[in-house]
């Protein structure tokens, strides 16, 4: 990755868009990085918190967002881990 600003991401619909800046404010606020698992638990609770509804399929969506906006997210660990960080720039 280079030192330049994160590219703007791909097109999506909204309701990706919100997951994602969803998923980058909870890796915000557990320092920059932390396991897919407790990624999801805190992104289900943020979104009960403001009543939205928290269906089965969140940690698919939420993954599914992770490997759509590769220049937000990365593996610090490897592509076969489960540790998830922002990208450099982001945090």
């Amino acid at each position: 990755m280079t030192g330049t600003a994160p590219s703007t991401p791909p097109a999506a619909t909204p309701v990706l868009d919100a997951l994602a800046r969803d998923v980058a404010l909870v890796l915000r606020r557990m320092g920059g990085a932390a396991h897919q698992r407790d990624i999801c638990q805190w992104v289900a609770a943020l979104r009960r918190q403001r009543g939205e509804p928290v269906g089965p399929d969140l940690p698919v969506r939420v993954r599914e967002v992770f490997d759509r906006y590769r220049d937000w997210f990365f593996r610090p660990f490897g592509e076969d881990s489960a540790r998830w960080a922002l990208a450099p720039g982001i945090a």
